[in-house]
């Protein structure tokens, strides 16, 4: 399953996902029913990436139900349960953290991350602006943000179009099953598989991740 990342209140701008849909549709029409099916992904870009990132730290190796029951209990430390600025969650104590659900591990992480952001290491703008792998160098020096975390900031907080997550045990899966593979594929092959699908991989891999989904 995808994970998601919460989007501060505000318009989100639409993406118009028409043109890659038409592009896979015809590199790959067994992707065809998957489209008909689910229609267009449900990418939008975050208007707050410090929170995407906070929320994707918290995420980790949860189910979806308990991550968004410890997301809230963090978000309610603070006024009306609004996600604060970096400077107030450094000032938090751990120990406030910890009671709300985090580890000692992802407590440690998200002051790591508030304290990038404070410092001016992490930069909305520059982010916005920065290439796939420079936005991987920028985050993977943040504590407890990996490559696996970095492409799906990529997917879902900045919409990047042509992200492929081979670290991805859905992606893997789902890949197995779309291409009729005898065993998971490794990131090597998966590159490979989805050559035909740049510069959409992305809205691939979001169809991977539906393709597991009960029918």
């Amino acid at each position: 399953m995808a994970p998601t990342f919460n989007h501060p209140g505000g318009k989100l701008r639409v993406m118009d996902w028409k043109p890659a849909l038409a592009h896979l549709a015809k590199a790959d029409p067994r992707l065809r029913p998957l489209i008909d099916r689910h229609g267009a992904p449900t990418i939008t870009p975050s208007k707050n990436h410090v929170q995407s990132l906070a929320k994707a730290i918290v995420s980790q190796q949860l189910s979806t139900a308990a991550a968004n029951t410890i997301w809230k209990r963090v978000l309610a430390l603070y006024p009306k349960a609004k996600f604060p600025q970096p400077e107030v969650i450094l000032a938090t104590p751990d120990a406030d953290l910890r009671q709300a659900g985090l580890s000692g591990a992802k407590t440690a992480a998200v002051k790591d991350l508030a304290r990038h952001a404070a410092e001016k290491r992490v930069v909305q703008k520059q982010l916005l602006k920065a290439t796939d792998a420079e936005v991987l160098a920028t985050l993977i020096a943040v504590r407890g943000i990996g490559p696996w975390s970095v492409d799906m900031f990529l997917m879902f907080a900045l919409a990047r179009p042509d992200i492929l997550p081979v670290g991805d045990l859905g992606i893997r899966k789902g890949m197995q099953l779309h291409f009729g593979l005898r065993k998971l594929p490794e990131a090597k092959r998966m590159e490979q598989l989805a050559a035909p699908w740049r510069p959409f991989r992305s809205v691939a891999s979001w169809y991977m991740w539906r393709l597991l989904e009960p029918s």
